[in-house]
């Protein structure tokens, strides 16, 4: 794996962990509700990506690839509501939002050297 994979995968691992951090304080009755499609939903985005990291042939990847920033976009609206919510700080939402945004910078790099790849 190169300095550019490695450095993603250790950003997406970071946001994964601080998003099981910060929900370990939510409410009990949110448990099989926010707390589990948030952590659902951030874990998503490094399991995606290191399954099509995993896949041998350009196509696949990028098929694993372009399934990671939904997962993103669906990580990013419940993080954001639970700082609305009162749930998270503002300091946290910053730092998560902060991860996202390099993340998703990242992973579009990655899906649009593969496009090139594959020449489209």
């Amino acid at each position: 794996m190169n300095d550019f994979k490695e450095k993603l995968k250790k950003l997406m691992n970071e946001f994964v962990h601080l998003v099981y951090h910060l929900t370990k304080n939510f409410p009990k009755e949110e448990l099989y509700g926010l707390t589990s499609q948030i952590r659902r939903s951030s874990l998503s985005i490094i399991l995606n990506y290191v399954e099509g990291y995993g896949r041998r042939r350009p196509a696949v990847q990028l098929n694993f690839y372009e399934i990671s920033p939904g997962s993103f976009k669906e990580a990013s609206y419940p993080f954001a509501f639970s700082k609305e919510e009162g749930l998270i700080t503002k300091e946290n939402y910053m730092k998560g939002i902060k991860l996202l945004k390099e993340i998703g910078a990242m992973l579009w790099t990655e899906i649009d050297s593969l496009d090139r790849t594959l020449g489209k």
